[in-house]
């Protein structure tokens, strides 16, 4: 069974928990119910030696005093309502307009000021036939950040006996509502001891992505990578042509790439990743229709993580499983609508491994 510590408390007294999952070969998840945080994972390099590949803190003030929630890099943390970004923080729906809560100039991002990343979940601990496990629950009512319905979204993170981290999610409403669940982590394969993550190679089974605007609002236009600095279908280093990618300062990956035009039935490759220096790779398996690749533009180096690591530009990367930026504003793009009577399921699964 997993272990738990306490992790702190809120600002109102709740105690948070910190729960470590460990599976067979000595691999490491720790999980906070704060904001359904992974707030660290251990995993292999090609000596056997165990490192922590994602960013994060020891402490539950990390994630909650002003610097970090001024900057809003959401480390590690489970995203919702809405994953990513609502354009002027409004959408139509069934013939009534929602104006939503927006933290991102004018857009709604992550759900909100009160996302899904800033509350206490109910956590289970547990094993199942794969490895142990921790069950995350949480009841977003209606009105919640503006989006109509009760909410109920369980969360099942699994650390598996074959080196994998799964999340299983699950949602279901009383009312029609927009849903697009997904994790944030940053990852680092390199230990932490490397002074970016540049220099990793990634690959994304993704012939086109979607174009935004200025703001990072999708246009509508879904663009074929070929011939740009977003054609990651041959493995390319992060850093190789970061400076290419077209956008204001500071710049960089913040794009959403289309690996289907819906939900697939069953999770599959999306992108894979590999260290060189370490020898650790990522595969990246979703049923999603999208993923949003980040080169960790936006750090600036004031927040101070694990080991004293100072999380400076292009630090860490993140690869989140998702549908679409904007969907419920654009009518040409899957559909991210959850109705009643209808359950939301999706698993992604990040499997580590080693090339010597």
């Amino acid at each position: 069974m997993p272990t738990s510590t306490l992790f702190g408390k809120t600002s109102d007294g709740t105690e948070v928990q910190l729960y470590t999952l460990t599976n067979a070969h000595g691999l490491k998840a720790t999980i906070t119910n704060y904001g359904g945080t992974l707030t660290s994972l251990l995993v292999p390099d090609k000596t056997g030696k165990l490192g922590d590949v994602v960013l994060g803190f020891d402490t539950l003030n990390g994630y909650t005093n002003a610097q970090y929630l001024k900057e809003g890099p959401y480390f590690g943390a489970l995203i919702g309502r809405y994953g990513n970004r609502i354009a002027k923080g409004k959408f139509t729906l069934d013939g009534k307009q929602y104006t939503l809560a927006t933290n991102n100039g004018a857009n709604s991002l992550h759900g909100g000021t009160q996302g899904f990343d800033k509350v206490v979940w109910q956590a289970e601990p547990g094993t199942s036939a794969d490895g142990q496990t921790l069950t995350l629950t949480y009841r977003s009512e209606d009105g919640e950040e503006g989006y109509p319905g009760n909410l109920t979204v369980k969360v099942v993170y699994t650390l598996t006996n074959n080196d994998a981290l799964r999340l299983d999610y699950t949602a279901t409403a009383d009312k029609a509502t927009p849903i697009n669940l997904t994790n944030h982590s940053y990852f680092n394969l390199n230990h932490g001891q490397a002074k970016d993550a540049l220099g990793h190679i990634l690959t994304l089974n993704a012939n086109r992505f979607t174009v935004v605007d200025a703001s990072l609002i999708p246009t509508g236009e879904l663009r074929m990578v070929q011939g740009t600095p977003m054609d990651f279908r041959q493995p390319h280093a992060i850093g190789e042509r970061i400076k290419q990618v077209p956008g204001d300062a500071p710049g960089g990956y913040d794009h959403n790439w289309v690996l289907a035009d819906k939900m697939r039935p069953s999770p599959e490759l999306a992108a894979t990743v590999y260290e060189p220096v370490t020898g650790r790779t990522m595969d990246l398996y979703t049923d999603q229709p999208g993923v949003q690749f980040y080169s960790g533009n936006f750090l600036k180096g004031n927040l101070v993580g694990k080991g004293n690591t100072k999380y400076t530009q292009n630090y860490g990367f993140c690869l989140e499983t998702q549908h679409f930026p904007d969907s419920p504003n654009q009518p040409n793009f899957p559909s991210t609508i959850l109705k009643p009577g209808e359950t939301f399921r999706s698993t992604t699964e990040y499997r580590f491994g080693v090339r010597k």
